[in-house]
């Protein structure tokens, strides 16, 4: 993804705009082109609240096809490249044998039991607070977790888009 100020962000066509911001939002350029009815945008906040509100006003059925888009934690798979870099940077890509075992298993539990891959804001976050955040949410019940699932996904985004937007 690159980097663009708001002005051009609001002068492309939809096209555009779903094309280069899709990506904000895991294998979901839905997000972006549905917010784009949204333009002009003052400020990234503006524009990731629109994006938040596409998502909220979708309904279940697609924020489960949403949260179902993102790659399970520490899996060693073909990921988008922001996915690959935030969990880099929290150092899922290095993780043990024994580690790589447990978040596996982990990662299962979880998804068994709620239906869609464990979500979390990895930035700033050691693997260590990641696993301890994975036990305790195993321990959640459905519906609140997958309110805590879109929270994260909009903190994902956030993080994604001040990369993406600089000031005019």
């Amino acid at each position: 993804m690159g980097r663009w100020t708001l002005r051009e962000l609001n002068g492309w066509d939809r096209e555009e705009f779903a094309a280069r911001l899709g990506g904000l939002f895991e294998h979901s350029p839905w997000v972006a082109e549905e917010a784009w009815l949204s333009r002009p945008f003052s400020s990234a906040e503006e524009l990731h609240g629109a994006m938040l509100q596409v998502v909220d006003e979708a309904g279940g059925e697609a924020q489960l096809t949403l949260l179902r888009a993102h790659p399970d934690l520490g899996a060693r798979i073909a990921m988008t490249d922001d996915s690959r870099k935030e969990q880099s940077g929290a150092g899922l890509d290095r993780l043990d044998r024994r580690e790589y075992r447990y978040l596996l298993a982990l990662n299962r539990l979880y998804k068994a039991k709620f239906g869609f891959p464990f979500i979390i804001a990895v930035k700033g976050k050691s693997k260590e607070d990641i696993i301890a955040s994975m036990r305790e949410r195993c321990r959640s019940g459905r519906e609140a977790e997958l309110a805590r699932a879109l929270q994260e996904v909009g903190r994902i985004t956030r993080f994604r888009l001040e990369d993406a937007v600089s000031p005019d």
